[in-house]
């Protein structure tokens, strides 16, 4: 089974049931972004651009686990910045995983050599390092020399200790594919557990030309979509599909709301027009009508994960072919 039969059960019956009440908009994985500091200035972040001016601004303990109990999501991706930089990091583990839901944990993997020492292997909890390129293309995106090594080291002993580790690769404009089949064989030798990889969105924030329009986005997924068929992707077939031009999927921004130091932020992860004190107000007072491609300018070249996995659950239940699909690659 690709991901733990765990996971598998939890998303499935947390859908049913959504479904069986007939609730339309439900989220899958909530963003929580205790804190945007990080160790890195990589030019193609935009979040810690947009938020410069409160960037030392930390939700507290109490806050993180107030946001996850506000939120029905089955799955927390706890990001930011850095999250190892935050200070109750590990109490924000535990009491996630008190609560049974799963953890995704996103790191750039500089401070994972010590932070393992600190935790503990779980069922529920995987490990996602981010990975950009082989060692030059890494380090140069990343603007620091030695980060590829230190993330592939922090990589193999969180294996050694027994984590559950995937990886997450941005494809930008530059992108060499035939590095990236490379990386992606050095990433599976070591023993990574699954790959996600999505285009770059570009932030207006960054206004830098790194990242990839919707046609040039669909010519590099021709190929990134045959090496999906290589490796263990945790990127689904019909996103890939719809990131090649073959599938076309609608926006689901409520999907996977993000939590952080300012509030609730809407409409998604990567367009802010407001910031809300709870989750039920976001839900409630954004127009989500206004967004996505056709509807927000801002909309029309993205293609992320965060705004169209979501879609993916939604659409299964709409074509037999679909559901086997994705039962096959599950179950592969």
């Amino acid at each position: 089974m690709r991901f733990p039969w765990r996971l598998n059960y939890d998303l499935t019956k947390y859908i049913v049931k959504n479904k069986l009440k007939k609730i339309d908009k439900f989220p899958l994985v909530l963003m929580l972004e205790p804190t945007h500091l990080c160790n890195l200035a990589c030019s193609g972040c935009g979040r810690i651009r947009e938020y410069a001016g409160t960037i030392k601004e930390m939700m507290s303990l109490d806050a993180c686990l107030g946001s996850v109990d506000q939120c029905p999501a089955p799955v927390v991706t706890i990001t930011g910045g850095e999250p190892f930089l935050y200070p109750h990091v590990y109490e924000l583990i535990e009491g996630v995983l008190e609560r049974g839901k799963h953890i995704y944990l996103c790191t750039n993997g500089l401070l994972l050599d010590q932070a393992l020492d600190r935790m503990r292997p779980h069922d529920n909890f995987t490990l996602n390092i981010h990975m950009d390129g082989l060692e030059g293309t890494h380090d140069r995106i990343l603007e620091r020399k030695g980060t590829f090594k230190t993330a592939i080291e922090g990589i193999k002993k969180a294996k050694k200790l027994g984590f559950r580790v995937c990886t997450n690769t941005t494809i930008f404009k530059e992108t060499d594919l035939l590095e990236i089949e490379m990386l992606f064989s050095l990433l599976t030798e070591i023993g990574v557990d699954g790959i996600l990889v999505a285009p770059g969105f570009g932030y207006e924030a960054v206004g830098e030309k790194l990242f990839l329009e919707r046609r040039e986005i669909e010519k590099k997924f021709e190929h990134v979509f045959d090496l999906s068929k290589k490796f263990r992707f945790y990127s689904t077939p019909m996103y890939m599909q719809f990131l090649k031009g073959e599938k076309k999927l609608e926006c689901t921004p409520w999907g996977n709301p993000t939590r952080n130091p300012r509030g609730w932020k809407a409409p998604c992860y990567l367009i802010t027009d407001e910031h809300y004190p709870t989750y039920g107000e976001m839900m409630a007072k954004t127009d989500w009508g206004k967004y996505g491609v056709g509807k927000d300018e801002r909309c029309a070249q993205c293609m992320m994960h965060c705004g169209f996995e979501p879609t993916v659950v939604s659409e299964i239940g709409k074509s037999w072919k679909d559901i086997w699909e994705m039962m096959k690659w599950n179950m592969s």
